[in-house]
């Protein structure tokens, strides 16, 4: 059985969507355990709307809550009786196998490093969300925040977890690992990317060189590593395109009467795009380098998108991905930066 515990205080919806969700991942996923974490009077009044397996089904008392506007290492301190702190400290315990939590991304971050840890031989822990591409598939983003200045060989070992969650996760053979540059050319970059790529060229990863922002998502990588700072910005502005561009379509289409009539016939593949776009689909982003497995939410996740994040962790559970990092990362040569 794999065993999940959820900061049911965590997110813009909780704790309603945060028991929805959970409730909907134990009616599709049989293998599963659910723990809510937050205020017990506030979750079991919420789990009373729904009929759910209540042999599969706990409730962790929190009676804190940590939000987004807090220090999180401050918080993290003080709020020992939080939400997010107890559900952490279950991973860090083993009495969970992975936390899902739409709160303060700074917080967890903070909270998974110091409580849960991270795996031996791991520098930095990396956030790495996955964006979809062109041909279909999805590609993950790694790191996208969680380290904003970074060494040549934190980007080494963000490859060889990228790659590992990939192969575990989402079943690839053999994925392509790629650098986020300016060029495409070896030579090319700043003083990180140029130290870093003979890193991950000697690393046993399927590394294919540089690839240039125009290229992100066109589906001919599967890991793109970058530091902390370009990868959210990367994150950040392509998830204001994708709206942007949607927004303007939609206007477009509705600006006379043969663009809507073309828009009720085009209608289906719109859905379908909209579909691919959707992070419900996905539920969250892996915290990777954790002694535990760690996903971190959407902090606008509705009942869907939670379930998402449970089917993500259920995954992560059962592809060991942290054994193969384990592995991954301790057969790598020490470099000193």
């Amino acid at each position: 059985m794999i065993r999940i515990v959820m900061d049911a205080f965590g997110g813009d919806n909780a704790p309603n969507a945060v028991v929805e969700g959970a409730v909907l991942a134990l009616s599709r996923y049989d293998d599963i355990s659910i723990t809510l974490c937050g205020r017990e009077d506030a979750i079991r009044q919420e789990l009373g709307k729904h009929s759910f397996d209540a042999a599969r089904m706990a409730v962790l008392d929190a009676q804190e809550v940590i939000d987004c506007h807090e220090a999180p290492t401050v918080a993290i301190k003080r709020k020992k009786d939080s939400s997010l702190v107890k559900a952490l400290t279950a991973v860090a315990q083993g009495e969970a196998d992975c936390i899902v939590s739409a709160g303060s991304t700074g917080a967890l971050l903070t909270g998974a490093t110091l409580i849960v840890r991270r795996i031996k031989g791991v520098k930095r822990p990396a956030l790495a969300p996955l964006l979809p591409t062109r041909t279909g598939g999805h590609m993950m983003l790694i790191d996208c925040g969680a380290n904003a200045d970074c060494k040549p060989s934190y980007l080494q070992q963000f490859a060889v977890m990228g790659s590992a969650y990939m192969k575990g996760v989402l079943g690839l053979e053999n994925p392509r690992v790629a650098l986020l540059n300016n060029g495409a050319e070896a030579e090319k970059g700043n003083e990180l990317t140029k130290a870093a790529y003979p890193l991950l060229a000697a690393a046993p990863i399927n590394f294919v060189g540089n690839c240039e922002a125009r290229e992100i998502l066109s589906g001919e990588c599967d890991v793109l590593v970058c530091d902390g700072f370009s990868g959210n910005v990367v994150l950040k502005y392509t998830e204001g395109l994708a709206a942007t561009i949607l927004s303007m379509l939609k206007d477009e289409l509705l600006a006379d009467t043969r663009s809507k009539l073309g828009a009720a016939l085009a209608k289906p593949a719109f859905r379908r795009m909209k579909k691919k776009m959707d992070y419900t689909e996905e539920g969250g982003a892996p915290l990777l380098g954790i002694n535990g497995g760690v996903i971190k939410a959407h902090g606008s996740s509705d009942a869907k998108a939670f379930c998402s994040a449970v089917m993500q962790a259920r995954r992560f559970a059962l592809a060991d991905v942290n054994g193969v990092i384990g592995a991954a990362i301790s057969a790598l040569p020490d470099v000193e930066d």
